[in-house]
């Protein structure tokens, strides 16, 4: 059984990272750029832009919305680097734990139901 923080660490934030670096790209930022607001190596840009990293899930058109909004305030200043950690935490959740699971092939009742930190925890499921 994976908790559902493992799940979250290892395919959620990963699809939020590599969807807000293709944004960020795709307005004209430069792959080091990227890598310095994000606090991430210039590698693992290169790996969220070849799907190599952070395409274990599909994200829904709303999240895309949220996190290619977010890119654009990024790139025109309006949010800050500082701004990063707490905006993952509400595009997180607002990823449907239902929508992940299917995607991942995981039984619901494989989950510890008394965990509540992550996986949408905060938002209808």
């Amino acid at each position: 059984m994976k908790p559902p923080c493992e799940i979250v660490v290892w395919y959620v934030i990963p699809a939020i990272r590599s969807e807000l670096a293709k944004e960020l790209l795709s307005l004209g930022m430069k792959q080091k750029n990227v890598s310095e607001l994000m606090d991430i190596t210039q590698p693992a840009v290169s790996q969220y832009m070849t799907d190599k990293r952070g395409s274990g899930i599909k994200l829904t058109d709303n999240v895309k919305k949220m996190i290619k909004d977010f890119a654009c305030q990024l790139y025109k200043g309006e949010a800050k680097k500082s701004d990063i950690i707490n905006r993952t935490c509400l595009i997180c959740k607002q990823i449907k734990t239902e929508d992940v699971l299917n995607q991942l092939n995981i039984d619901r009742e494989e989950l510890d139901n008394n965990c509540k930190a992550c996986l949408g925890s905060e938002s209808p499921n």
